[in-house]
């Protein structure tokens, strides 16, 4: 199992589909191979991006599969979780078995308003669960969609709690000072969603971004992560990823991504996620992939 920590770039990439609703495993692959080509240092499979919670255990795990079979398992951390306990110990461990380089765990989002007992209570079964199978655990903080938050204090405990498992979070919440705060415990590397945070990555301890509109405009968010003090980057890749989230988010990244491959069945979703209208494209069509890239 890879023990080298994750940093820098990391792509939250979308899972392309087939015509009746199957991971499209090659275009998954075609793709993710032009994402690490192209400036990423690592891939975020299997997260809210690649639509993880829309397909079945069986579909993840061949998604999992293909990814390890075809690309560095050392540059890759898969999302995991699920609301009940028992599938996302069998994924997990799937993770580890495949040489995943960590997992991406969300809490068990389906019932809100649970203390932080409860959810540590819940992780620490996880670890249990899997530590014949130990891979490494980044806590997956996203409360619009879960409804639930991993408090610094928790997010404190359960480093505290198992060292060798719980490694760090992505941060999708948007809130910068949360997710410096936690940043700010020992040992505990935070991702925020936003590549427009690799500004602040030095001051505020940020061990990178993962970011769904990296996975289109991975060669300009690297030069970003090179240079995080050159103010026409961090204007460049901030523009592009407004305009990209300026519509529905995952239809978005799957429409420029069909773009960047010249390939219209890279838009397909699974629902309940439907495809850009035309008035819709028609806002991302000033969005210049070749400049982006050259940038």
């Amino acid at each position: 199992m890879p023990t080298s920590r994750l940093t820098g770039v990391i792509a939250a990439v979308p899972t392309p589909v087939t015509g009746s609703g199957e991971p499209d495993l090659d275009r998954f692959l075609r793709h993710a191979a032009w994402a690490l080509d192209h400036g990423c240092d690592a891939l975020n499979v299997l997260g809210t991006t690649g639509e993880a919670n829309s397909f079945s255990a069986s579909q993840r795990k061949a998604v999992m599969a293909a990814a390890a079979g075809r690309l560095d398992r050392a540059r890759m951390m898969v999302g995991t979780g699920t609301p009940d306990l028992a599938t996302t110990v069998e994924l997990t461990r799937h993770a580890h078995a495949l040489g995943f380089a960590a997992a991406l765990i969300l809490p068990p989002y389906y019932y809100k308003g649970v203390a932080d007992d409860g959810l540590f209570a819940w992780f620490e079964r996880v670890v249990a669960a899997t530590a014949d199978t130990p891979a490494p655990i980044y806590l997956y903080n996203f409360p619009q969609m879960t409804g639930l938050r991993f408090s610094p204090d928790l997010c404190a405990r359960l480093r505290a709690a198992f060292p060798d498992r719980i490694v760090g979070a992505k941060d999708s919440s948007g809130d910068l000072a949360y997710a410096a705060e936690i940043a700010r415990i020992d040992g505990f590397d935070v991702f925020p969603s936003s590549e427009t945070a690799l500004a602040k990555a030095d001051a505020d301890g940020y061990a990178g971004c993962i970011s769904a509109t990296v996975s289109v405009t991975a060669p300009l968010v690297a030069k970003l992560w090179a240079n995080r003090a050159d103010t026409a980057l961090l204007k460049a890749a901030g523009d592009a990823r407004a305009a990209i989230s300026a519509v529905p988010l995952i239809p978005a990244v799957k429409h420029m991504v069909a773009r960047l491959h010249d390939d219209e069945a890279f838009e397909r979703l699974l629902p309940p996620h439907l495809p850009l209208t035309e008035a819709q494209k028609a806002t991302l069509a000033g969005l210049d992939l070749a400049a982006i890239a050259r940038a």
